[in-house]
């Protein structure tokens, strides 16, 4: 069974052998794409709403494949309780009708279950008192998104009338956004496509995953650099699915490092690979015209450190390798 859709309801999972003897909070907090954070998951433990093979636990309880954890996630608080909130985020550009943000690893971008605070959404209400409300009263402003541990950047609504006419760009494909990628494993070519549908994944309602009767996905690439034993990717989007860079290039046989979710060796053995935070993906160029002025617009943000430090240590260990 997957996380709830609607938060109030029931949710059922069996430990898969791979999770087992974490922390339930842990094996829980691993599902972040759908929300909750860890201190989210541990308020959940504490206030009884979680059970493993029926009983109550604490947050440091083991989990063992096979176990049954029950979560039970309260319904959500009222829009009236999102709160501005003086986060700084990194403007990189600003007019009356627009923003252009450089979205830090570890924020998620508007409020969901069990993230009503601390989101790019709290941040910004308090930032700018003019967003735009077509993307409803929990994401003002938010016209495209990126996953929490995905970094870069992200163009921000100030009106409905840019609301408006960035998101017809995004519907036609003329908005392009331009990724870079840290991967695992060397590409047999030096630019390919990934042309495949992605949906929810037969067996595990939390991931997505290439199937039949998924919608249509379209990510291409061409390789920057080749590392060793990983590559550095440029990767485009054609299509806009959840997750979709993560799972096609985990289809393809090259996970992107650091991904708990997707990488190779899932859950807390792929966290910190190569000292990385999380997923190596950055949103690092966006491009698109601006929908009032029609001026072309392009920005481009700085890899975060842990990429760049990543991307030393790889360049390293090559330099060191050709010596031998």
């Amino acid at each position: 069974m997957g996380w709830p859709q609607e938060p109030g309801r029931e949710l059922l999972l069996t430990v898969p052998p791979d999770a087992h003897g974490l922390r339930v909070d842990v094996y829980l907090v691993q599902f972040t794409e759908l929300g909750p954070s860890r201190a989210y998951v541990q308020r959940l433990i504490t206030g009884g709403n979680v059970h493993v093979n029926g009983r109550p636990v604490k947050p440091a309880h083991r989990v063992a494949e096979g176990d049954e954890v029950w979560v039970m996630v309260p319904p959500p608080e009222s829009p009236e309780d999102l709160r501005p909130e003086a986060i700084a985020i990194d403007v990189v550009y600003e007019d009356d009708h627009l923003l252009v943000v450089n979205k830090p690893r570890g924020m998620v971008v508007h409020p969901g279950a069990g993230n009503y605070s601390g989101t790019l959404v709290n941040a910004l209400l308090a930032y700018s008192p003019n967003l735009s409300g077509i993307a409803g009263v929990m994401r003002p402003g938010i016209v495209h998104r990126l996953d929490k541990d995905t970094t870069g950047l992200l163009v921000v609504a100030k009106t409905n009338e840019a609301h408006l006419g960035l998101t017809r760009q995004l519907k036609e494909r003329t908005i392009q956004r331009l990724y870079w990628a840290i991967v695992r494993g060397q590409p047999g070519v030096e630019a390919g496509m990934v042309d495949a549908p992605i949906g929810r994944h037969p067996h595990d309602r939390l991931r997505m995953a290439v199937v039949p009767d998924g919608r249509p996905a379209v990510t291409r690439f061409r390789v920057l650099e080749r590392l060793g034993s990983h590559t550095l990717l440029e990767v485009k989007l054609e299509t806009g699915r959840t997750h979709q860079i993560r799972v096609h290039m985990a289809y393809i046989g090259y996970p992107i490092a650091g991904d708990p979710v997707y990488g190779a060796g899932r859950g807390s053995r792929a966290r910190g690979e190569l000292g990385l935070k999380g997923q190596a993906l950055h949103a690092r160029e966006l491009r698109f015209d601006h929908p009032i002025t029609q001026e072309p617009m392009r920005f481009i943000a700085p890899l975060p450190e842990d990429m760049e430090a990543a991307l030393e240590q790889l360049r390293a260990n090559k330099a060191r390798s050709q010596v031998h």
